[in-house]
């Protein structure tokens, strides 16, 4: 009884350990991000023909906030992944130990390329359907934490969406997916996936199409991947065997 506690102890410790060096590195990311926090703020304002708008005295404070957690997301998911992995790593094999340590850095590249998606692509389009529906009928003034709020509402959930290959790459490495499983899945997945853009899209039927139709292809890309690495592990099982 006693061992079984000391290692349910160890195991909170080395928990603890891990959370603790993940939110060091986001503080220490948000810091630095804040500090270029207005450059980049002048750079995501480029496009608009009028400044926004402040109702208070801290509401530019709290837009250089989200401006560098955001940053700081992008450079602690890495780091949030390591520190998951060095927490498992005695539970996996070897092998899946270098698997999982190999799609460490595919998480940032596609949690970026999410982001990028989210705001040069949707982002802009909903803007733009919403400035013509306005228009002619209201005068326009942006504030600037409802622009960026609203900015951030559109781009930050698919910088996780976009990780869904790696992810079930890597639960299809250690076996708690497999290809069989998504292919049944299929129904409830597209229906979920439908649900999320037609929430955060405007109501027209284009704009659903075009947030739709890459989820779905990244869903069907997750499937692929899925089978290469299952084909991998059952050739690998039989060689071994």
């Amino acid at each position: 009884m006693k061992n079984n506690e000391m290692h349910v102890f160890s195991h909170l410790e080395e928990m603890r350990k891990r959370i603790v060096i993940t939110l060091v590195a986001f503080l220490v990311a948000m810091i630095a991000a804040f500090l270029y926090a207005k450059p980049i703020y002048n750079w995501l304002v480029r496009d608009l023909g009028d400044k926004l708008t402040i109702l208070g005295p801290t509401d530019i404070l709290w837009v250089y906030v989200m401006i560098s957690g955001v940053f700081a997301i992008a450079v602690t998911i890495p780091v949030a992944a390591t520190q998951a992995w060095h927490f498992v790593k005695p539970a996996l094999k070897e092998e899946e130990r270098r698997a999982a340590l190999g799609y460490i850095p595919a998480l940032a590249v596609l949690f970026a390329a999410g982001i990028g998606f989210g705001y040069f692509v949707l982002f802009p389009m909903v803007l733009s359907f919403l400035k013509n529906m306005a228009a002619g009928q209201v005068n326009t003034l942006y504030t600037a934490d409802k622009y960026f709020g609203f900015m951030l509402n559109l781009t930050l959930p698919f910088g996780f969406l976009f990780e869904m290959p790696v992810v079930v790459m890597f639960l299809t490495k250690i076996g708690v997916l497999n290809p069989v499983r998504l292919a049944k899945a299929r129904k409830v997945a597209y229906f979920t996936l439908i649900v999320i853009s037609v929430m955060i899209t405007p109501p027209d039927f284009i704009s659903d199409i075009l947030v739709t139709v890459p989820l779905l292809i990244l869903y069907e890309f997750s499937i692929t991947l899925s089978k290469w690495v299952y084909k991998k592990k059952l050739s690998t099982a039989a060689v071994e065997a």
